[in-house]
């Protein structure tokens, strides 16, 4: 077996409406069409793909919420880390900043869901 390419993630929501906000418009991710018959959304980043899967119940599997970094979580990459920074902070996002010292913050969606930011 040779993987080539990562597709997608999915990330299971509760609430799609606040999801959409979160990665539609305070990360800014494009947001793709899609026709199925179950409740989610889309987005698009590179060849990438951010599935969101609305869902009864959303497990909470934190195993270390002193250092995110070291939970699931999905990383991305960002141009500029400050601008990131300060622009989850006036949409109200809380952050936590690499405990490694390196050019990287985490975050967490409206469900829980971690987010890494890496200024690579």
């Amino acid at each position: 077996m040779q993987i080539t390419q990562c597709l997608h993630a999915a990330i299971l929501v509760s609430d799609l409406a606040k999801a959409e906000d979160f990665y539609g418009n305070i990360l800014g991710l494009p947001k793709v069409d899609r026709n199925l018959k179950f409740p989610g959304a889309w987005y698009q980043i590179g060849n990438f793909q951010i599935h969101l899967i609305v869902a009864d119940a959303i497990p909470s599997d934190l195993v270390n919420s002193e250092k995110l970094g070291r939970n699931r979580h999905l990383a991305f990459s960002v141009a500029n880390l400050d601008e990131a920074k300060e622009q989850l902070l006036n949409r109200g996002c809380t952050i936590q900043m690499s405990a490694s010292g390196r050019a990287a913050l985490f975050t967490q969606d409206p469900d829980g869901n971690i987010i890494e930011m890496s200024e690579m």
